[in-house]
């Protein structure tokens, strides 16, 4: 999938805000993760093979939570809205190409918040002009963590030895429950996050 052809993708551009988490509080969330070095090294191996896998993914997650993601892209009639799942998807491909490729850095940050915020109430349906439900629960992103994570048939079809698809499948769920944390902020009061 291009970057300049998905519909509502705007990493590293100057329609993302800087974030509000410094690189100091994510420092703090990878080292309760016990992210390493090692870690993104393993992602990047991912990265070379894993992508021709990202629909099987999609798939499989779909299986697992369909309805609950679906109904984030429900229209004021309950029946979902096309474009939106649409141009959502296209975005969701783009995450996962992200979560293998990109370095956690300032542009990194920035776009963790920019998902964030599409999330809840303060920007959802925004970015792809929609009138559908307003926020989707915090209690169905932490709960989608343990099926997203649930990824090592595919790290295995890499050819990889088993000590190296360990390493790969520990790195995409720490790299995910950092998301999921970012993610949370906009969830929370001030101060709590």
């Amino acid at each position: 999938m291009d970057p300049m052809h998905t519909a509502g993708y705007t990493y590293g551009t100057a329609a993302v805000a800087r974030s509000p988490v410094t690189m100091k509080d994510l420092a703090d969330l990878q080292e309760c993760v016990g992210w390493t070095p090692r870690d993104e090294a393993a992602l990047r191996k991912a990265a070379t093979f894993l992508p021709q896998h990202l629909d099987a993914m999609l798939g499989q997650w779909q299986g697992v939570f369909g309805r609950i993601f679906v109904s984030g892209f429900v229209g004021k009639d309950g029946q979902p809205i096309d474009r939106y799942l649409q141009a959502a998807h296209g975005r969701l491909v783009m995450w996962l190409k992200d979560t293998l490729e990109r370095p956690m850095d300032q542009a990194w940050l920035d776009y963790q918040n920019e998902i964030a915020l599409r999330h809840h109430r303060s920007k959802k349906n925004r970015t792809d002009g929609v009138e559908s439900t307003d926020v989707v629960p915090l209690r169905f992103i932490v709960a989608m963590v343990h099926p997203m994570s649930d990824i090592r048939k595919f790290l295995a079809l890499g050819g990889h030895t088993p000590e190296e698809v360990d390493a790969m499948h520990a790195a995409w769920g720490k790299s995910l429950t950092i998301q999921v944390a970012l993610w949370s902020r906009p969830y929370a009061r001030d101060g709590d996050w």
